[in-house]
């Protein structure tokens, strides 16, 4: 038998649990083709993997890279911690489906986080268009799901109560997508239109999703000591549709997490949620720090909104005493203006201080100037320890998701550093995982959720998505003073059978799919 490649002399960790096995790795034709000692086998290539780990790419289960995938540096990042798929379409806020209204407001509402549309896409585009549009661009995969504050502003842009006539038309968005290789739908609690949204029509939505056997994902209403409320409302929509439901970025007090998954998984609720290994948040600085009628406004209106006086009076002598900690807990990430850029990495307060303000006079001035896109990582309360964090990894719901943002220029660590911690600190250090366990939540755990059948598991007949782990070497390195700095011990990286990785480095290889359901 002829190989393209042959990987030799490493330890398989193949993606089920089980634990490392000592084979070689055929490579033909973009999928793995054979185990075993292939040494004297003829091969295109023969890779020494002595004293490394043979896994199966990871797949983030939680990522913001949607349009920021096609840059060099991000795809970077990615590879060096072993991720060879991103789940897109987070939050319930990204740029397909939609015309071209809805498309604009996600390019706006989302600036800081997933970053602005690409300019052919402002028309409108199909999630068919869109994932044609990322196919073979970039060196890793794409699976996306169905944005659905995107899909709700595209039937009725920011309105409270949808008729019958919407709902069936978002019922019907939602078909259309999911027969276009959707992967699942998402939905954003905490983010306008989604916080409309009731349980009645995430039902109806999870009907069509349980029909097509894919996931409703979701950023809950509620997290920290509200989850009971976030996970009462997903028991309920899971329980009425049949849908299964998946938990984004899962964080909190864990002796009421884990009770609040177990209780639900012990009713029959088909439920599985993604975490990253950091005790600091990221989101947009409005989140925290405007009150709910301010936040459900379009970012143009909200920002003219914080130029009215009234509203500014209101805001510092009423909403923000009430608020007061975030000006100390929120370290500003992304302040995409030129008079602003040179706070980037300073507190709320301490910025405040640098230009002379208070720190509410400054706050309203900075998200009048970012177009209410500045950012920031946030403390989370003292409830959360390092000790849920381990307690959440270890729960066989667990999958790996880094909910990673690579905007702004002092970002969350957790976009470059997320899967290298998971190897570092929880298997090799730790012990919180075995090396079998680990390729199971950070690879075969999430692509059995997002229906990703080639993808997660080193088998024969499987996609060639594979990363070689040095298991004494592999660290992160990003840093909250130094958030961008590249994870290392992984430096060799197949996707799709085609060496994307090489020495650390990108090679010129665009072998990254747009995969869809079954891929």
């Amino acid at each position: 038998m002829n190989f393209d490649v042959v990987i030799h002399g490493g330890l398989v960790v193949d993606g089920t649990g089980a634990p490392p096995w000592r084979a070689d790795v055929g490579i033909t034709g973009g999928a793995v083709s054979a185990f075993g000692q292939l040494a004297e086998v003829s091969a295109g290539e023969v890779v020494d993997a002595a004293g490394r780990l043979v896994m199966p790419g990871f797949v983030d289960a939680h990522s913001h890279a949607d349009v920021r995938v096609l840059d060099d540096d991000v795809q970077l990042a990615l590879l060096r911690q072993g991720v060879t798929t991103v789940v897109t379409g987070q939050d319930g806020v990204s740029f397909a489906p939609g015309g071209a209204a809805a498309v604009q407001w996600a390019g706006e509402y989302f600036a800081g986080i997933n970053g602005p549309a690409e300019v052919s896409w402002r028309d409108g585009l199909s999630l068919a268009e869109y994932r044609a549009g990322l196919d073979g661009r970039a060196r890793v995969n794409t699976a996306h799901l169905l944005p659905h504050g995107t899909l709700r502003y595209d039937v009725a842009g920011l309105q409270p109560e949808l008729d019958g006539d919407q709902l069936r038309g978002l019922v019907r968005r939602v078909e259309d997508g999911l027969g276009e290789g959707a992967v699942g739908l998402s939905t954003g609690l905490h983010y306008v239109p989604g916080l409309y949204g009731d349980v009645d029509e995430f039902t109806l939505i999870g009907g069509a999703l349980a029909a097509a056997g894919r996931p409703c994902v979701t950023h809950m209403r509620g997290y920290e000591a509200d989850a009971w409320i976030g996970m009462g409302e997903v028991h309920t929509i899971a329980t009425r549709s049949g849908a299964a439901v998946h938990v984004s970025h899962f964080h909190g007090p864990s002796n009421m997490l884990v009770d609040l998954v177990d209780q639900a998984r012990e009713d029959g609720v088909d439920l599985t949620f993604d975490s990253y290994p950091y005790l600091r948040g990221f989101t947009l600085l409005t989140v925290p720090l405007l009150p709910a009628d301010l936040l459900a406004l379009p970012p143009r209106v909200l920002v003219d909104q914080l130029g009215d006086a009234g509203v500014v009076s209101r805001l510092l002598t009423d909403w923000f005493p009430k608020v007061g900690d975030v000006f100390d807990r929120a370290v500003i990430a992304g302040a995409p203006a030129v008079e602003f850029t040179d706070v980037e990495g300073l507190s709320v307060t301490e910025a405040a201080a640098k230009a002379g303000m208070g720190p509410g006079e400054f706050a309203i001035a900075l998200l009048r100037a970012t177009g209410a896109a500045a950012t920031a990582v946030f403390c989370q309360p003292p409830t959360n320890t390092d000790a849920d964090v381990r307690a959440l990894l270890r729960h066989e719901a667990h999958m790996g998701g880094s909910d990673g943002i690579f905007l702004g220029g002092h970002p969350h660590p957790r976009a470059w550093g997320t899967f290298a911690r998971y190897l570092a600190l929880h298997t090799r250090d730790l012990g919180d995982w075995t090396w079998g366990e680990a390729s199971l939540h950070l690879a075969g755990h999430p692509a059995r959720r997002f229906g990703l059948a080639r993808r997660g598991v080193l088998r024969p007949g499987a996609a060639a998505d594979v990363v070689l782990v040095d298991p004494g070497l592999v660290q992160d390195t990003a840093t909250y003073p130094d958030p961008a700095r590249l994870a290392v011990g992984i430096d060799e990286v197949w996707v799709n059978g085609q060496r994307v990785l090489h020495s650390g480095e990108l090679t010129p290889q665009l072998a990254g799919r747009a995969l869809s359901w079954g891929d």
